[in-house]
Order: C-alpha cells, then structure tokens, then sequence
C-alpha cells in the first residue's frame, strides 16, 4: 500500500484534524517581516498551540482545512486554445484539507513528531476543471501523506532534526498559505551558542507539497524532480539532493541573514536581507534590501538544456502604524540573464519583495532585464470592529522586457503587467482562521487573468 494514496487513512484524518498554518521549523528570524505572498499585520500565527494534551508530555494538534480556487485564463477547457496564457486553461474546484499531529514528550532532550495529511473533494468537483486548482498530486484523486516524520534533539544551543518536516526558509519554505503546506525530507543542524547569532546547515532529499513541486506533489519526490529545469537536466542531476547554510546576525535593530542553497548539478542560490525594523512616533517601520543570485552547477552548467545566471536586486520599506492602518512598498530588479522561469519559487519560496497577492512570474513571458513594484495598504480591524480581522488593497507593476518576454498568444513582445489585489484575512484566538483573496492581471498581448481563493478552517 502506498501511503500517499491511501484513502483508509485520509478517512481516518477527517474526524481528527492535524497540525497549524506556520511551519514546524522555522530558521528564519523571528523578527523578520514574512513576505510570503501578502505582508499582513495580522497573520496567520499559531496562536493556539496547547492541542490535546494526552498525558505525560504527549500532545496532538489539529487543522481541518476547507479551500475553494478558481482562476480565471480566459480559456475554458471546453474550448481550449494551448496559446491563450501559456495553455493555462481555467480551474476551479473545493478541497477539504485534514491534518492531525503527535508530538512525543521530550526524554533528555529527544523528542519526535508525526504529522499525516490529506486532500479530497468527496467526488463534488468536475476534473475537467481540475487542471491548474493543484488540489490533488498527479493522480487527480484524493490522497493522503505522512507529511512529517521527524526526530529533533535540542542541548542548549545545539539543535538537530532529522526526517519529513515542514521547513521555513527564504528560498526553501512550507509555504502554508494555500491548500497543503510543502514538506520536506533531510536534516540539519543549529547552533545560537554565540551571542546575536544562529548559524545553521543540512542536507534536503526530497519534497512534497502540490502547488510548489515541479513532479507530482502529493508524494516526496527528488530535489531535482521538483524543480522547474528541462527534463533533461532533471535526469542528468538525479537523486542529488541541497545542501544549504545560514549566518544570522540580529541585534536590536538590525538583522542579516545570508543564505546558500546547492543543489548538486542543479544550481546554487544566494540570498542575502539586511532590515532595520525601529520604532517612531506613531508606529514601526522596517527598510530592508535584498539580492538574491542564481548560478547553474555541475551538470547542469555543462549543456545546453537549461540557462540559469542571474540576480534580483530588491529594497522595502514597510510601516506599521497605531491607528491600525499598515503600508507595505517594495521593488526588484531583475539582471539581463536567464533562468527567472526555471527558478522562481521552485522549492515553495518567495521572499521576493514586489509580488502579486496570488500572481507573479506565473503568467508574464519572461522576468530576464524586468522591474517590479509593489504597494500595499492594509488595515487592522480589531481597532474598529473586531480583534484578529484584516483588509489590505495591493498594487504591483511589472515593467518587462519585450526582448524576452513574449505572448505565447501571438509571439509579440510584452511591456508590462498591472496585478491588482485585495485580501481579507480573519484569525481567532480560539483557532479558527479565514483568508479570502481576488486578484485580477492586466498582462500586455494575453487576455483577462483572475484568480479567486478562499481557505479557511480550524485549528486546535
């Protein structure tokens, strides 16, 4: 039996519900702003944490999800044109998302946990709408997965996991804000033994997670498999896994943390964010800068299959104020080098600073010589109505390259891309959460694109 198909036990999950919307195991800093797709003053946290206490340090949590998508290409699959938006046809469809947790008490310092997971629509929705809604991994039916697996033994400063675990990073994340967070398979090490700063290192195998996995993503596949390089370049890197690292240096004020990702005979990511997050009269704000550079390795630089050699180059400025109101500004600019299509978000990170709320490299031609610009305004209803309620208005600009970027409509050149977007994000202290989000895309030589996503659920 495979445990990624099992129906016995996403049935046995339903009843039960499991684990919350944060990743497990975070090694960004906690004082750093999350640019996961939406910057929100009032976010999705794990406020509730207690779960059911079994006894003797033994406790289960729980999170049942339910998610409706739907986007809108301009080009219904009853209709089909393969060159109206890159062939995306429209999608829609309900999921019911359960999750269920254990985590084991901790004896001298060990401690594990299990975290099984599933999606299934109960048969309501039509496949034929099924194509881009990523509910389900290859198959198209409901599934379940040991989503995580892990033993953690923390001494003091040490720290070391190992196994299936959610994992939250810049450019390697769990990316929880969809249907199923992303998992996955390795181990690593921590140390905060020196004052002001954490550094960090491992090894990642494999991935699971539907919507950011390049393979099927309801069940672990291969680093390689779940990226978005030819074919070609996949088989030639095989079962080779990442190695990544961090540096982390916080101090009052002040944080910097740079990253490096090797993907063995893939390519090696860079990322490096400074932000100074201060206080002034009326709020807080956080000015930051960041690049991010990827350079093809091993194998994959020695063909000609895939072109990876670029950089993002990105500032902010983000402001929190006391009277609930919040904006949010960014920029990026992408350097004249490819690979921006092979490489964005691949393993479920985007902690770029000028995205959409739902869009963002998906639909343009090309991001290669493009900038993008963003501006959000946010409001914290707790100051009015009621506690843990958001709405936040987000504008983004893409100005591209028509050099590179190119209709797959009617092959001429794009100018840009106009995102507009508006999200309303409700979370309760007593666990239960709900997201709805609309984007609408003005994209040079393609027709209308839109997206709707409503999730929403409990969690204990």
């Amino acid at each position: 039996m495979k445990l990624s198909y099992s129906k016995t036990l996403l049935l046995a999950l339903f009843p039960l519900v499991g684990s919350s919307l944060n990743a497990a195991e975070s090694l960004a800093p906690s004082n750093a702003v999350e640019d996961d797709h939406a910057y929100e003053t009032v976010s999705h946290t794990d406020e509730k944490k207690d779960g059911y206490i079994l006894g003797d340090g033994w406790k289960i949590n729980g999170d049942l999800r339910i998610g409706y998508v739907d986007y809108d290409y301009s080009n219904s699959p009853n209709d089909y044109d393969p060159n109206v938006n890159k062939g995306h046809a429209d999608s829609r469809g309900i999921y019911v998302i359960p999750k269920l947790s254990i985590t084991s008490p901790t004896y001298n310092g060990l401690s594990f946990k299990i975290t099984g997971a599933g999606s299934t629509d109960f048969g309501i929705n039509n496949p034929i709408y099924e194509t881009r809604t990523f509910g389900f991994g290859a198959s198209g039916s409901s599934y379940a997965i040991l989503q995580e697996a892990y033993i953690k033994y923390v001494n003091g400063d040490h720290t070391f996991l190992a196994g299936n675990y959610e994992l939250s990073t810049p450019m390697v994340d769990a990316d929880d804000w969809y249907l199923l967070a992303n998992s996955f398979q390795g181990a690593y090490y921590k140390n905060t033994s020196i004052e002001n700063i954490m550094f960090a290192g491992g090894y990642i195998y494999k991935m699971s997670g539907p919507w950011d996995s390049g393979a099927d993503g309801a069940n672990f596949h291969t680093i390689a498999d779940t990226s978005y390089v030819s074919s070609e370049d996949k088989e030639n890197a095989g079962d080779a896994g990442m190695w990544a690292g961090v540096i982390q240096y916080t101090k009052d004020e002040h944080t910097l943390q740079l990253w490096d990702y090797y993907a063995v005979d893939l390519y090696n990511t860079f990322f490096g964010q400074y932000d100074y997050n201060a206080k002034f009269d009326g709020g807080t704000y956080d000015a930051g800068g960041q690049i991010i550079n990827f350079k093809e390795v091993g194998e994959l630089a020695s063909n000609n299959f895939t072109e990876i050699d670029y950089s993002i180059f990105s500032l902010r400025l983000d402001a929190k104020l006391d009277n609930g109101f919040d904006i949010s500004t960014g920029a990026s600019f992408y350097t004249d080098g490819p690979g921006a299509s092979a490489t964005l978000g691949s393993w479920g990170g985007y902690p770029y600073l000028a995205n959409g709320m739902i869009f963002h490299f998906f639909e343009a031609g090309d991001l290669r010589n493009a900038n993008s610009y963003k501006v959000q305004v946010g409001y914290d209803l707790s100051k009015t109505l009621t506690d843990g309620l958001w709405v936040g208005l987000r504008y983004t600009y893409f100005d591209l390259d028509p050099q590179y970027s190119i209709s797959s409509e009617n092959g001429l050149g794009q100018d840009e891309e106009h995102n507009y977007g508006v999200r309303v994000s409700y979370n309760h202290p007593e666990g239960y959460y709900f997201t709805a989000t609309y984007e609408y895309v003005d994209l040079d030589q393609q027709q209308s694109i839109s997206a709707l996503r409503l999730i929403g659920g409990y969690k204990f």
